[in-house]
Order: structure tokens, then sequence, then C-alpha cells
């Protein structure tokens, strides 16, 4: 996390035009927005957002817009991103202990990326705001009762109770409040000298020594200790390796919240969403016309669309043209989500159909939600052979197209829980139900995320050679 940066805020000086900004980010209200909460109260609706729109941002413009630098040399394949994290953040889940194994998590695998495949990684959590997901109905039914579908606790609550699934306005306030907690916190972690690279070793403390993974991560840390030790010899200053970049990211999908959290840039005039640094839209929510695409058309931040299997290059033009019309480098990224059995022919034919119009796009691969199944046993889980196959399909797909395979979009965790199937630990179907904890979505754990680390550092080598 960046500090030292331009504040955003509204000044008499340019109160006038930022008025007439943010009065057009409400265009989407026009426009039937997908996946929105149903509230039922609209004086307690207007009341929460009313208090929200006051609160002090989130974060900065300034440091967005490091991040759409960062994002920019990973489109010209001068650095990788890796954005991780849970599929649904919980407000129960954000303790001390939980986003220090995350973010253990994702600067673990960024230490591995980075030393095997020899260049910066660009780290991104899906923290700090992930707290809404789609959903492909709005009712659930058990035992013959209905009640609203569970939309994230930004929405409702994940209890089967008429009150704890109401669309609950006050909640927005709750997402922020854990967010500013969870935002303070990872600025401790990667500024106060928890993340410096010279502390490799003690990243594993806390992890089950019997990980399959465990020694070779050892062996790995051990390798970059005798480099450090043989520059720090040479006379270099590692005392910039006290701090590390680390930026948050999260689905912009409960537009009232966004809306209420967008600021304005005093230094430029322009709207910068300030719940996070990089937003994204959803598969389901990215038509051209969409609520969701005019609302991120018109904010500053560096933003993402994800495009599933049956995503047209007409799609990804169009989409370019409207948010991104100038070509920013580092403004507009793709998150490919094709499922491992269709990357191969999907992915291929949409670069081809691209061909050289955007330049200054970044491509990064989610391999986790086209693989999607449910076990016999009734879990929703994903395989990790599934997972890591769509990756290679990725790196192929760009190798065979001369784009670059700009990072990974994945659904991780800290934690030691079994929801995917496979990896090292050969986790079958009656190991789910050791510890299946996830809302919503099933994550890699953090053996299985280190794995991956490990297997796209090869590819990432294989790339540049």
């Amino acid at each position: 996390m960046t500090l030292n940066v331009s504040p955003v805020f509204q000044t008499a000086g340019n109160l006038e035009a930022s008025e007439e900004t943010l009065a057009g980010l409400d265009a989407w209200r026009s426009m039937s927005p997908l996946q929105q909460p149903t509230y039922t109260d609209e004086a307690e609706l207007q009341d929460a957002l009313s208090r929200l729109r006051a609160v002090p941002p989130l974060v900065f413009a300034g440091e967005a817009d490091m991040l759409k630098e960062r994002i920019a040399a990973a489109a010209r394949g001068e650095a990788f991103v890796l954005m991780g994290g849970d599929c649904a953040e919980s407000f129960a889940d954000a303790t001390a202990d939980k986003i220090r194994r995350r973010i253990q998590t994702v600067l673990q695998m960024a230490a591995v990326l980075t030393y095997g495949g020899s260049m910066p990684v660009v780290k991104m959590g899906r923290m700090a705001g992930q707290f809404g997901k789609p959903r492909s109905a709005d009712t659930e039914t058990r035992d013959g009762v209905t009640l609203p579908s569970f939309r994230g606790d930004i929405v409702n609550a994940h209890g089967f109770t008429p009150e704890d699934r109401r669309h609950d306005p006050e909640r927005l306030l709750q997402a922020y409040q854990v967010s500013a907690s969870t935002l303070n916190l990872i600025r401790a972690f990667t500024t106060g000298g928890f993340a410096d690279l010279r502390l490799v070793h003690t990243w594993n403390r806390g992890f089950l020594a019997s990980n399959p993974n465990y020694q070779r991560y050892e062996e790995l840390a051990q390798e970059i200790d005798r480099a450090l030790r043989f520059m720090e010899a040479c006379g270099t200053d590692f005392e910039a390796m006290r701090q590390v970049e680390f930026f948050a990211s999260h689905e912009a999908l409960i537009l009232e919240y966004e809306r209420a959290l967008a600021r304005i840039d005093s230094r430029t005039g322009t709207p910068y969403a300030t719940s996070g640094h990089f937003l994204w839209i959803g598969e389901r929510t990215r038509d051209i016309e969409s609520a969701h695409v005019d609302f991120l058309s018109r904010v500053r931040n560096p933003i993402g669309v994800k495009l599933g299997p049956t995503a047209t290059a007409d799609d990804a033009l169009r989409l370019a043209d409207k948010l991104d019309p100038e070509g920013e480098p580092g403004r507009l990224t793709f998150v490919t989500r094709m499922g491992a059995g269709k990357i191969r022919e999907a992915l291929p034919k949409l670069l081809a159909d691209v061909g050289d119009s955007l330049p200054h796009v970044t491509w990064i691969c989610d391999p986790m939600h086209g693989n999607t199944i449910t076990s016999a046993n009734g879990f929703k889980t994903r395989r990790f052979e599934d997972v890591m196959e769509e990756v290679a399909g990725f790196f192929d797909a760009h190798d065979e197209a001369g784009t670059v395979p700009g990072g990974l979009h994945i659904e991780l965790t800290g934690d030691d829980v079994t929801e995917v199937l496979g990896g090292a630990q050969e986790i079958d179907e009656e190991g789910l139900r050791r510890r299946y904890e996830t809302l919503v979505d099933p994550r890699l754990n953090h053996d299985q995320s280190l794995e991956m680390a490990f297997r796209v550092a090869e590819l990432l080598k294989a790339h540049h050679r």
C-alpha cells in the first residue's frame, strides 16, 4: 500500500464543475441495473447513503494512478499482476489473523513468481471491498421455505431467516467500516516491515510444516536469502525493501455503494471511485449498455472486465471504446474466465480477432470461475488440475498470438481449508467435508496457492525465453 499521495476531495475552485461531473455518475439509475439489492425502506436507504457520502475516501487518486502505471507495465510484459483473495469477504472474518494470512499467501506467491519469473509482481488483494456477489437466482428455497438469496455481507446475512436475508442498507456502512479497518491493517503490514523480503522465511510460520509445498518454498527462501546476503555484502542498501506496494480490488457490483464513495480529485477535477484502487465488472453485468459499464466509464481508476467463453472481439472492442476511449495504458484490463475445456478454443480466436487493435490493454487470467462443479456429495467445488489447465491454456494462447499474459486473478485464502479438489494434498470429495468454510465459491488454500505459484513461475520462465 502506497503512502504520501494526493488526497481526493472537493475544493471551492472546482466545486461547480465537480457537482456537474458527479451528477453524470447518476446516469446508471435509468438503466435498470442488474444484480442490485431490493431495499424496502427508501428513507432508511437514503439515510445510510447520506452518511456514506460524508465519510472520508478509503483510497486516494494518486494511489489509483500509481497502480495504473504498474498495470501498464504488465501490458508491456515488464511486470506480472497477481490479484488474490476471498471469493466474498465476510464481516466476521475481517480479523487480524485472517487478513495477515491472506496477505502472507499473496506475498509468498509473489516471491515465488518474482524469483522464478525474473520480473516484478504487482500485488493486489481481493480485499477491503469484496463483500457483494452476483447470484443466478433472486431467491433460495429450503424445505419449502423461499427467501431472498444471500448476496454477500454488504447486502444481507448468510443465515436462512427472513431477518437475515432482508436487504439492509445499514450494511453499506458496515462494509465501509470493515474495509477501512482492513486497509489500515494492510497498510501496517506492508509498510511496517512485515513484508520485508529479508523476512521471507518467517512468512511460513503458522502454516503446517507437513504441507507438500512447504519444503519447496523453504528451499526457494534460502536461495533468496543467499542472494540478498551477497548483495548486502556488495554494499546494497535494502531499506526500501521494508515496504511493498499492495493494492485493494473488488467487483464494483453494488452501485449505490460505489456512487456514494465517488469523490473528485482536487488535482484534476475528475471523479474516482474511492472504495478501492482497482474495480472490475463481472461477466453477468458487462453488457455494453449496462449500468455497471456506464458507471465505471465515468471514473478514472484502473478497471477490469471479465470475459467469458462467449465473448467476441466485437464485445472487447466496444467495451474498450466505451471504457477506455483514449487508449490510456493501464486503464483497462480484460480478465478472461473461459473454463479449462473451452479456453484453448475460445481465447486464441478472441485474441486473433482483436489483433493489434488493443496493444495498451492488459490481459489476465481468472482460472476459477469457469471451472466450478458440484461434487457427488453436494459441495460446490473446483478441481485444481482444471484451474491449472486454464492457466496453461491462457499462456499458450498468448504465446500463439504474440501477446502478453499479464497476470492472474484467483480466489484464495491463507487458511488450511478443503474446498478445491486435488493439488499436492490430493483433497478428494470426502476430504471436502473436513474444512469447507466458504460462504459462496470454493477457494484455493495456502498450499494449493503456493503450488500454483511454482507452476506459473515455470510458465512465465518459458514465455520469456
